[in-house]
């Protein structure tokens, strides 16, 4: 079993955030682009992904996640693995074309 396929993937950050108001947008628009800024990647509007190879650096995004919440709305965040992304089908109008395959993880620089 390829261990890699488990250990590194994906956080996947998906969030429903009010803009009635001004002030709401600006907190909204804040929080897209503080997670542009922190590497993440928009797939959707409210749907943002960031490779992590480790359970570790997962947990030390989490953190940083968590520290730059808006005030309001709802902020989900899961872990795919690589072996569940690779799995994962992109679909395209109706009727439903399946175009690309899911985004590959970036390539690592090794450093010793």
């Amino acid at each position: 079993m390829d261990t890699e396929l488990y250990k590194m993937g994906w956080l996947l950050v998906t969030f429903d955030l009010p803009t009635l108001t001004k002030r709401e947008r600006k907190a909204a628009h804040d929080f897209r682009e503080w997670l542009k800024d922190d590497g993440y990647s928009m797939l959707q509007w409210s749907v943002y992904v960031r490779a992590c190879v480790t359970f570790a650096r997962q947990e030390t995004h989490l953190d940083r996640l968590k520290g730059h919440l808006p005030p309001e709305g709802s902020v989900r965040a899961l872990f795919v693995t690589r072996a569940q992304w690779e799995r994962s089908f992109v679909m395209h109008g109706q009727p439903t074309q399946e175009g690309e395959a899911p985004e590959e993880l970036p390539e690592q620089i090794l450093l010793w």
